[in-house]
């Protein structure tokens, strides 16, 4: 058996080799992570500066990123954007989650308990993502969530579960005016002590009641009902609203909550 690749055979391994591939990699990772959702469209220029190299270098590099579907280029606007192979990815790395395989028992369980859509988020550095959904089967209205939905952290009541519990800085894109509202403030109080946040969109008929998933003394989700204003109670007391904080609690334990965490073991 050969122990060394042999001249001209493709196949060297070693630094020379590996280095630029790794820069290559590195580079690429950059401009991708360099969109958010406060920064959507970035420039040629953006992206160049960014990297740190010359603008044939980032020009080279978009290309590339643009024929693997991973950016996208407006020609009207000469901006870029994420491609949509990106959420294709996404998708796929939300399915991978932990959480995710601990949750369903649970979710599915509670589907049976109280025939209403269980939604599991989780927290993705802006705002709580969708990551899966399992939706009631005997109502006249079925309901469905689309797995990958950013939900807004104010508006909905998955979003406020995680101001409640997370640490302030980590929810930096929240504006200081929002911060300053005393009636959040004190709906954000309200879900500590009860481990549960209630929506009611008069827009639409729909109601969210949403509790935490923690593990060890971090949130790292959440899990609520959706179903109609009709048969969804706004009452944090109903015992559907204790099934699902039951059921939140569970999972929490199931995956190493210490009874110390915030309303982790019925605190």
């Amino acid at each position: 058996m050969a122990t060394k690749a042999q001249h001209g055979s493709g196949e060297q391994d070693g630094p020379d080799r590996t280095a630029p591939t790794i820069q290559t990699v590195q580079r690429a990772a950059l401009i991708l992570g360099s969109f958010t959702v406060g920064k959507p469209h970035m420039s040629l220029n953006e992206i160049t500066a960014r990297l740190g190299a010359s603008k044939a270098t980032a020009h080279r590099y978009t290309k590339a990123l643009r024929a693997a579907n991973l950016l996208r280029y407006d020609e009207r606007t000469s901006l870029y954007s994420l491609g949509p192979q990106v959420l294709t990815l996404a998708t796929a790395a939300r399915a991978g989650l932990p959480i995710v395989a601990a949750a369903e028992p649970y979710m599915e369980e509670l589907v049976r308990r109280i025939d209403e859509t269980i939604v599991l988020s989780v927290w993705d550095g802006e705002s709580a993502t969708v990551v899966r959904s399992v939706d009631n089967t005997d109502h006249m209205v079925r309901i469905s969530v689309r797995v990958g939905s950013r939900l807004d952290l104010t508006a909905s009541a998955q979003g406020r579960v995680f101001l409640a519990f997370l640490p302030p800085e980590q929810v930096p894109t929240l504006p200081r005016s929002v911060r300053k509202s005393a009636e959040l403030m004190e709906e954000l109080q309200a879900i500590r002590e009860h481990g549960l946040s209630v929506n009611s969109p008069t827009v639409n008929g729909v109601r969210t009641v949403a509790a935490p998933i923690f593990e060890g003394d971090k949130i790292s989700g959440t899990l609520a009902i959706v179903g109609t204003t009709a048969t969804v109670s706004d009452d944090v007391t109903s015992p559907m609203a204790q099934a699902l904080l039951e059921t939140a609690r569970a999972l929490s334990q199931r995956l190493g909550t210490s009874e110390d965490a915030p309303n982790g073991n019925g605190g």
